[in-house]
């Protein structure tokens, strides 16, 4: 007596493989010659495709999953309302909830069948309402200025180099466009940790004086930074004649001494929102040194400071200019997501 057989089911990989194949245009035998799969089963995972839109198993094919749809539904639920939530606590809540040992590979790619991957979080600062609104009414008065107000600006910052610390990593589920949702950040205090704190400044014709702060910066300290860099870093990009002078609202910028100290050397300034470092130019100029320190190990402050102060020398006119030139794209961005965090 003969008895019939269940053919093998093709892995779920192998079968979007071959639907992707098709939508790209090609045909049941090129896919088959690229496969290497049988005609027949290239034809009917189409065949089933298009019928169902699916190329997920039949009802009573293959091992029966862990999860049923609703325990599945609990789980995206939880990672919804928790986006740093790990595979781990799931699975003991899942154990917790239904009774059910299972993997945290389970959990994953339950997860991952609705679309949320694991991916790091995003630094970015967090935004009030109220400085989102700032920031939008910033963007919309400059997002037409021409090109010559941004070159006359000198960009100005400071930021903390690390010696040896934790990256501050923070894994999220989150969706491919969901990078910048606010769920999915990982909100930032500035100059949390760290051993070389650096001033620098920088317009779209290059990178003006770096200065390196010994202790802990007040007003008076960075009053007298200013009036050592301030007018020589102008002059050496040829705009001490007509500039505009940018700084972030920390309160030493923005203290009294401060403002009489620019007001009376005749210095205007670009009254920027807070919490803008996508706003600022230059916050990339930081970005670029530390990426180009990872390749040395072992830096002590000194040599750190070194290191800092050859790469900053070093930085092309063409990358500032690029990044002055990318001002119009950054503030069209705030104004797509209304005062909200961007790329940039």
């Amino acid at each position: 007596m003969s008895h019939g057989h269940k053919t093998a089911e093709v892995p779920l990989a192998v079968r979007e493989i071959i639907i992707r194949k098709w939508k790209e245009g090609l045909s049941c035998r090129q896919i088959e010659q690229d496969l290497g799969t049988n005609y027949s089963t290239v034809s009917r995972i189409i065949k089933r495709y298009k019928e169902t839109s699916s190329i997920q198993n039949k009802n009573g094919r293959g091992r029966k999953p862990i999860l049923s749809p609703r325990e599945k539904r609990i789980v995206l639920r939880e990672v919804q309302s928790n986006r740093r939530v790990s595979a781990l606590e799931l699975k003991s809540n899942v154990k917790e909830y239904f009774g059910k040992d299972c993997s945290s590979q389970t959990i994953r790619n339950a997860v991952h069948e609705q679309g949320f991957k694991g991916r790091v979080a995003r630094p970015k600062p967090f935004l009030s309402r109220r400085n989102k609104v700032k920031r939008l009414k910033f963007a919309k008065q400059h997002v037409n200025e021409p090109e010559s107000f941004w070159n006359s600006i000198l960009w100005s910052d400071e930021s903390k180099f690390k010696v040896f610390a934790s990256d501050g990593r923070q894994m999220v589920w989150r969706k491919p466009h969901e990078a910048f949702n606010k769920h999915c950040l990982n909100p930032t205090i500035k100059y949390g940790g760290g051993s070389v704190m650096v001033w620098g400044c920088m317009s779209s014709a290059g990178v003006g004086k770096l200065h390196f702060i010994n202790g802990i910066m007040d007003r008076f300290m960075y009053r007298d930074i200013l009036n050592a860099n301030l007018y020589q870093s102008a002059a050496k990009l040829g705009i001490v004649d007509n500039f505009l002078f940018q700084q972030d609202n920390d309160p030493k910028h923005t203290s009294k001494l401060i403002h009489e100290y620019l007001t009376e050397n005749g210095i205007q300034r670009l009254q920027t929102p807070p919490q803008s470092p996508d706003l600022n130019p230059i916050e990339h100029l930081w970005s670029e040194i530390k990426s180009r320190l990872k390749k040395f190990k072992n830096l002590n402050s000194n040599v750190l400071k070194m290191r800092i102060s050859e790469i900053w020398e070093n930085i092309a006119s063409d990358v500032t200019r690029n990044l002055v030139d990318s001002m119009k794209s950054r503030l069209q961005a705030v104004i797509v997501a209304k005062g909200g965090n961007t790329k940039y």
